[in-house]
């Protein structure tokens, strides 16, 4: 497990008021066990706000988000689907991305949400659904050079679900005009913890 405190620490090492958890134990080349080990963390997480929960655009829902999905629910921890690697959808196999790219897959890259989205209402689970919509991002494709699809939505609902947000304006998720991830200001530096 990888701890980030977003805006450092302070004199006495503790991390700030937002302490981001990567947790890349389940899904590929995973162990049945990381996951039983991630489960106990999550369960016994009272600062604990929500988990985002990474899905592959191209391959959608896979058995093992299914089980962790599933293991959420169930024990009722607030949680969010995010789509990884909409590159691969908006701009397959090209280098150079352009906003016709965008403008002519992005109806592809919301019938995989809905797709996405249709399954995991049809989840025979007791327990919160996941909440809010479905986000979408990519680190491999930029219309912008350092603007990354859908990064700053995605840390928009990191900041919301903290309380963060108050004083920052919600982003649109595309710009009308130019088609580009709308930037929110600049973010505080993350500091990995140990």
């Amino acid at each position: 497990m990888n701890f980030f405190a977003v805006g450092g620490e302070d004199e006495q090492g503790n991390p700030g008021r937002l302490v981001v958890l990567d947790m890349p134990g389940y899904g590929h080349k995973s162990r049945a066990e990381w996951g039983q080990e991630i489960m106990k963390y999550l369960v016994g997480r009272k600062q604990l706000v929500r988990a985002f929960v990474l899905i592959d655009s191209m391959h959608g829902v896979k058995r093992s988000d299914e089980s962790l999905l599933q293991a959420l629910r169930e024990s009722a921890i607030s949680h969010q689907v995010v789509l990884s690697k909409v590159d691969r959808i908006l701009f397959p196999k090209s280098r150079n991305p352009t906003q016709q790219m965008l403008q002519r897959n992005a109806t592809t890259l919301q019938q995989a949400a809905q797709s996405i989205r249709d399954g995991l209402a049809s989840m025979d689970v007791a327990g919160p659904e996941p909440l809010g919509e479905i986000l979408a991002c990519s680190t491999a494709a930029s219309l912008e050079r350092g603007k990354w699809l859908g990064i700053n939505n995605l840390r928009w609902a990191v900041l919301a679900a903290t309380g963060l947000n108050e004083t920052r304006k919600r982003p649109m998720l595309i710009d009308a005009e130019s088609g580009r991830d709308v930037a929110l200001e600049a973010m505080p530096e993350a500091t990995e913890c140990r």
